[in-house]
């Protein structure tokens, strides 16, 4: 049963006081003032939830447990941030690829403006709706190369696939792909070396994960609202990978794809230089889905 909300408003000494009282320790006052006038209270309560004390029936209680100090809380609120940026640098990578590939054989398949013939596309596929999301996403653009083409060539809002490409997000490049016919996206996905339907998903899942990087969301300890599809490869199954609803698959899927870059042994050895410190706890390793042996793992390598 619901009831009003009546929570008040409280300064930050307030806050910082009430945290000291459910047995924070906190051993610079000015320092953690200055933490949570930047960082926000209830941004940060999501990275000490962990350290909360637990009744006998596992209910969460306020208190804290003995001994948690609020650097603690810091150092994982830091850490999460820096795993956020590595996500975004190795998704940012794996799009621009996929884009890659998609407007090479799109555009010598069916010409620069192939995608606006509905007949190139799956029937079930919604191309008008998909093309009329496109043209806002243009009309909103204020790249140069846009304002070129609309002074200088007929047709605007209608771009050749190259240009159009750059324009997508995410998300809208993971709906064209899948509105693709499936001899179309098996030759592109050969390109990464996936079956195409493996491709399809993951491009689902990344589109999740970008998005919560970008809103600057928890990622570290995150239950996966949208995960991966099971597969039989053992490779990706528990023991090897204990779960898919974790960071940890997300990291697999990345350095696989980024494999077929060419550029991603720099982002591996920054992943194990930022995972080795906080994976040394079991509690942190098994929040992120991390088996004991992560860093041998065949996918990992």
């Amino acid at each position: 049963m619901t009831e009003p909300y009546k929570k008040p408003a409280l300064t930050f000494e307030e806050q910082l006081k009430l945290l000291k009282e459910r047995g924070l320790i906190v051993n610079d006052d000015k320092e953690a003032l200055a933490q949570l006038s930047t960082i926000s209270y209830y941004r940060l309560s999501a990275y000490w939830y962990p350290f909360r004390t637990r009744d006998d029936n596992g209910n969460i209680k306020n208190e804290f447990i003995e001994d948690t100090n609020f650097n603690d809380i810091i150092k994982l609120y830091e850490f999460d941030r820096h795993l956020r940026l590595l996500l975004i640098d190795a998704i940012e990578r794996v799009e621009v690829h996929i884009r890659t590939l998609m407007t090479y054989h799109l555009g010598h398949k069916y010409g620069a403006f192939g995608h606006t013939d509905s007949s190139n596309f799956r029937a079930s596929f919604r191309h008008p709706e998909w093309i009329s999301k496109l043209d806002k996403e243009i009309r909103r653009s204020s790249d140069s190369f846009i304002t070129h083409y609309k002074t200088t060539y007929d047709g605007f809002p209608t771009l050749p696939i190259w240009m159009l490409t750059e324009v997508m997000t995410l998300g809208s490049l993971s709906v064209a792909y899948n509105g693709l016919t499936n001899d179309d996206k098996r030759s592109i996905s050969s390109g990464v070396g996936l079956h195409y339907n493996r491709l399809s998903d993951w491009m689902r899942t990344l589109t999740y994960i970008r998005n919560i990087c970008t809103h600057h969301g928890r990622l570290w300890n995150r239950e996966l609202a949208i995960q991966p599809e099971k597969v039989s490869d053992a490779n990706w199954n528990p023991p090897l990978t204990p779960r898919k609803d974790r960071l940890f698959y997300i990291l697999l899927i990345l350095r696989t794809l980024l494999k077929t870059t060419q550029n991603g042994d720099e982002w591996h050895r920054q992943c194990n230089a930022l995972l080795g410190p906080i994976a040394a706890e079991d509690k942190w390793r098994i929040a992120m889905g991390l088996p004991k042996n992560w860093k041998k793992h065949p996918l990992w390598l």
